[in-house]
């Protein structure tokens, strides 16, 4: 079968397309075939050996994608051949609260991803997609839209009125939009781009802030919305925007953070998460359970995720600059078979 190799991990050009066998599947195990591959920017980052140590060069990347299920070893159940699948890229976090060990299990780092045109996965971890749903918004759910649900609805306990801010334009970013919008709640979206807000307006957002043009961001939500705080912030900025997260918050909001980049030390508003009685808890990604609920609540809303754009397999490395551009808003796919 034709695959892609991480290689030795010095820039996107290092993506290599290759033969491989045929995976086969041992007990408990499944086989598919791959349909669409959706590109995360950890991808990326991986690719340019910014992600932790470098991953093995043979190892297959990509950590989320949708198949066809078309071969199952012994012992599997709750999955037939013919089903359209998807999974979290932890692949051993099956329900409950995450654990450390489930980092040595993750699709596309530890174990073969998704970038080829066959996958060997664990049977328990797959969630079956069901017929009301497209390839093409089933695609994109296993990594930033289950983030984007563990964050806003997992721990965030949205609640219709809620005020969600989601930072950014990217794919966390517009997931929460739509899964905040499902709920009743209103939204407000950064961006640095005017055009970017617009887009996220016709999605939903009822509020856009131009943080280059804002830069006091936090203070032009309050503004916006007189004077009303977030009840909810996914934070995709890291460190650096983490403050003015803080600035923006509401008593008794949750901050979720999920963004790792810069650090500009210590807090400096760190007395407002005591007195605002803020909650803020780090996440990775979610569970197959988060990720069956997340299914179910698209069944029940019509909500799906934002697509920018779909490349040809033998485009992979095109995708990946596309993504690196930072001209997308929504996800960026790639379809293979």
């Amino acid at each position: 079968m034709k695959a892609y190799q991480l290689g030795p991990q010095n820039g996107l050009e290092s993506l290599t397309l290759v033969e491989r066998a045929m995976p086969v599947a041992g007990p408990g195990e499944a086989i598919l075939k791959v349909r669409y591959v959706c590109l995360n920017n950890r991808d990326l980052q991986i690719l340019e050996g910014r992600y932790g140590a470098k991953k093995a060069e043979d190892r297959i990347p990509f950590s989320e994608g949708l198949g066809e299920v078309v071969s199952l070893g012994e012992g599997v159940t709750g999955i037939a051949v013919g089903d359209r699948a998807i999974l979290a890229h932890f692949v051993s976090w099956i329900d409950g609260p995450f654990e450390m060990r489930h980092f040595g299990a993750d699709l596309g780092t530890t174990l073969d991803g998704w970038m080829a045109e066959y996958v060997k996965v664990p049977a328990a971890a797959l969630v079956k997609v069901p017929d009301s749903l497209s390839d093409e918004a089933a695609a994109p759910l296993a990594a930033a839209t289950l983030t984007a649900w563990h964050a806003v609805v997992e721990v965030g306990q949205v609640r219709a009125g809620d005020l969600v801010v989601a930072l950014g334009t990217g794919g966390v970013a517009m997931a929460a939009l739509q899964i905040a919008k499902a709920n009743g709640a209103f939204v407000a979206i950064t961006s640095s781009s005017d055009e970017k807000l617009e887009q996220a307006r016709a999605l939903g957002a009822d509020y856009g802030i131009n943080y280059s043009t804002h830069p006091d961001w936090a203070a032009e939500l309050h503004r916006q919305t007189g004077g009303r705080g977030a009840d909810i912030v996914v934070e995709t900025g890291g460190q650096n925007t983490l403050p003015q997260s803080i600035n923006a918050c509401a008593v008794n909001a949750r901050i979720v953070i999920i963004g790792v980049t810069g650090s500009d030390g210590p807090l400096p508003n760190y007395g407002s998460i005591i007195g605002k009685n803020i909650t803020l808890k780090g996440i990775a990604e979610g569970s197959r359970a988060m990720l069956a609920r997340l299914v179910r609540a698209m069944e029940a809303t019509g909500f799906a995720p934002v697509i920018d754009r779909t490349f040809a397999f033998d485009e992979a490395l095109e995708a990946c600059r596309y993504l690196k551009s930072g001209a997308h808003l929504g996800k960026v796919l790639i379809k293979v078979g």
